[in-house]
């Protein structure tokens, strides 16, 4: 009578998938920096239309380039959903599923939403078509546009909220990633929600909050993408020990 010990296989990571999306990620960060701080904190001056458009107008090129670096980056942003989901699929498929699918939503909202930046573009092409709106009416008209696309930026947000909040929690069950990034995912989850309901609830509060509550998800976003594309995740076999099965054999 003897006794063997076999322990259970276990799949090895997709270490070059998690490369792919710490890559993948860092482009988002960098292209969502550049669109929003670059191009249009330059170039939308709050609380004044006329200067706005004179801004975009004498900048033409530069608004063009946000905008199609917004398309660019989130193509990216759906291969992360994509392939951050895949990663913890085999640790809680339903929770992956649910990740995978806020997170395409918020970008088919963000991707809507950016249409009202090509509103500026439009009014400067279709001058003689807006010839019966006076000036100030048609750079008030490229100033609203330019807000509407801020808050459904911040719709887009709130459903991204629960991807992070999802992956934090995927990460702290399957401990593939550190689980203090896992932590800094949940909170940064916590951070973009509040940010958007309070832009809706109170948009002076948002005002009051913006840009310190947007630094947690910042540092979290970040971390998780620079593990992943320097570590990758950790092998199964350190995130979560085998459980030995006991065989016996006559």
């Amino acid at each position: 009578m003897e006794q063997g010990v076999v322990e259970q296989a276990l799949p090895a990571p997709p270490v070059r998938q998690a490369r792919v999306a710490g890559l993948c990620y860092l482009l988002v960060i960098a292209g969502g920096l550049f669109a929003e701080v670059v191009v249009r904190e330059s170039l939308v001056v709050p609380g004044d239309a006329a200067a706005t458009a004179r801004a975009i107008a004498a900048d033409e090129a530069l608004w063009r380039w946000g905008l199609a670096v917004h398309l660019l980056y989130l193509v990216a942003g759906l291969a992360v959903n994509v392939l951050v989901a895949g990663l913890f699929r085999t640790v809680e498929p339903t929770l992956a599923r649910l990740a995978l699918v806020l997170g395409a939503v918020s970008v088919a909202i963000e991707a809507l939403s950016l249409l009202q930046l090509y509103v500026p573009l439009a009014v400067m092409e279709e001058g003689g078509a807006l010839a019966a709106l006076g000036e100030q009416q048609r750079q008030a008209l490229s100033y609203l546009a330019a807000g509407l696309f801020s808050t459904g930026f911040g719709f887009a947000l709130l459903f991204f909220a629960g991807f992070c909040v999802l992956v934090g929690v995927l990460i702290l069950r399957s401990r593939l990633v550190p689980r203090l990034i896992g932590l800094l995912m949940v909170l940064a989850g916590v951070c973009y929600a509040v940010n958007t309901l309070a832009l809706v609830l109170s948009p002076a509060l948002a005002e009051r909050l913006v840009p310190a509550i947007l630094l947690p998800p910042f540092v979290g976003e970040l971390s998780l993408a620079l593990w992943l594309l320097v570590k990758g995740v950790r092998p199964r076999g350190q995130a979560d020990q085998p459980r030995p099965v006991t065989s016996q054999a006559t």
